[in-house]
Formats: structure tokens, C-alpha cells, sequence
């Protein structure tokens, strides 16, 4: 089985020299770039499964970085920044960042976010027997394709993040079901996620600007002082 790749964007030598070593004795690839020039050009040569994001780096932001990332790659980001203001947090989530973790942090928790991420992206993509092709049907326009990890519309791959994805999959396979925003964060996100329940109304809203373009109802309910559901 190949080595999941993991790419480590963090000018500070000291913090990405422990990454890198504690990752490889984990069983992970690595590859380390110390700017965002670097690091966007690591991307298409390294192809990471994960990257670590650090937020203040010398030539660009992190969070410009993670905004472009996510736009054009389905790439689960971890943001690592020395602040722990909750503005911050909740930007990293709006531009796709998958998750957060504030310096100083302990490797381990590091390594298991990594792991926990990894997991859950192998568990919404793992098809088996009967269902290798299985296909959702979101209304009469919208396919989800399991197997490909996909959205189209109109035929038409519509592109989203990682979480994005994943809960709209979630809502998908358990259509009519009312779900809390805290239940969300906890089946999509993982126990281990830092952030709030807002981070849920930011994703749903992307997703249904992606789409429910033009039509007056929402392939996803509000259940005022509830949560949500997939209608």
C-alpha cells in the first residue's frame, strides 16, 4: 500500500523538522516547504493526501493559500497558527480548512487528526459489491457518485471542499432524518474538531449556494431551533 503523502507549509525550521520526523516514524511520506510559493508548487509535484497550513507565513497568508487550495483541490487542510482567537478558527472553516490546531500543540494530537481525517475520508469513499457505483440522486439535476467522490449538476462536476462533500453525503444517506448541528459536528467532523456550531450553518450555506442556484426550495432543510435535514 502506498505511504500517505503529508505536506508540511511552516517557515519556523524547528516546528517543521519535528513534524517531519514524528510523521515519518508514523509510517508518512513527507515534504516540507518553508513559504506559500513553495508550498503551491509542492502541491502538483508532491501531491499530498493531507497538508499542514501554517497561517502566518513570510511571503503570503495562510488563509489565501487555503482559500486557493481549496478551490481547485479536494486536499484536507490543517491549519496551525500560534493564535487561538475564535475569528481566526472560523475564517480557517469558511475558506475549507478541514481543521485547526493552535501552537503550541502536543505531536501526538497532530498525528491523530491526521489519522482521523484519513479515516473518515476512507470511509465515505469505500465501496464494496453491489454498491462499487453507487449513485445518490439529490432531486432531478444533482448526482452524488460515491465511488468518484463527486457532484454533478446538469452533468456538470460542481466542486467542493472535502467537508462540504462529506456532509452533504452524511444528510444524503440519511435522507428525512433531523440532525442537530452539534450531531453534525460530531458524524462529519470527529470528536476531535475545535471549532463551534457555526462552522455547520457555513457549510450548509455553501452548499446550497452551490446547489440550489435558481430553484426557491433547498435540497437541505432548516429545522428552526433544531438543526437541519436532506428533504
Amino acid at each position: 500500500m502506498d505511504r500517505k503523502r503529508i505536506l508540511i507549509i511552516e517557515d519556523e525550521e524547528s516546528i517543521s523538522d519535528l513534524l517531519a520526523y514524528s510523521l515519518r516514524k508514523e509510517g508518512f511520506a513527507t515534504d516540507v516547504a518553508s513559504t506559500g510559493e513553495q508550498g503551491l508548487k509542492a502541491i502538483t509535484a508532491f501531491h499530498p493526501h493531507v497538508i499542514l497550513l501554517d497561517v502566518m507565513l513570510p511571503d503570503m497568508s495562510g488563509f489565501d493559500i487555503c482559500k486557493g487550495v481549496t478551490n481547485e483541490y479536494t486536499i484536507p487542510i490543517i491549519m496551525i497558527t500560534a493564535k487561538s482567537d475564535t475569528v481566526d478558527k472560523i475564517l480557517g472553516m469558511e475558506l475549507g480548512a478541514d481543521d485547526y490546531i493552535t501552537k503550541p500543540f502536543e505531536i501526538r494530537e497532530v498525528i491523530v487528526r491526521i489519522k482521523a481525517i484519513l479515516r473518515r475520508i476512507e470511509l465515505t469513499s469505500e465501496t464494496t459489491g453491489t454498491y462499487r457505483f453507487d449513485v445518490i440522486q439529490l432531486g432531478h439535476e444533482t448526482e452524488l457518485c460515491k465511488e468518484k467522490r463527486e457532484v454533478c449538476k446538469h452533468g456538470t462536476r460542481v466542486e467542493l471542499t472535502n467537508k462540504e462533500y462529506d456532509l452533504l453525503v452524511f444528510l444524503a444517506e440519511n435522507r428525512g432524518r433531523i440532525f442537530t448541528r452539534g450531531d453534525l459536528l460530531d458524524k462529519v467532523w470527529g470528536f476531535e474538531f475545535v471549532g463551534d456550531t457555526r462552522t455547520v450553518d457555513i457549510h450548509v450555506q455553501r452548499l446550497r449556494k452551490k446547489l440550489d442556484e435558481g430553484k426557491r426550495t433547498s435540497l437541505i432543510e432548516t429545522i428552526f431551533g433544531i438543526g437541519y435535514k436532506m428533504v
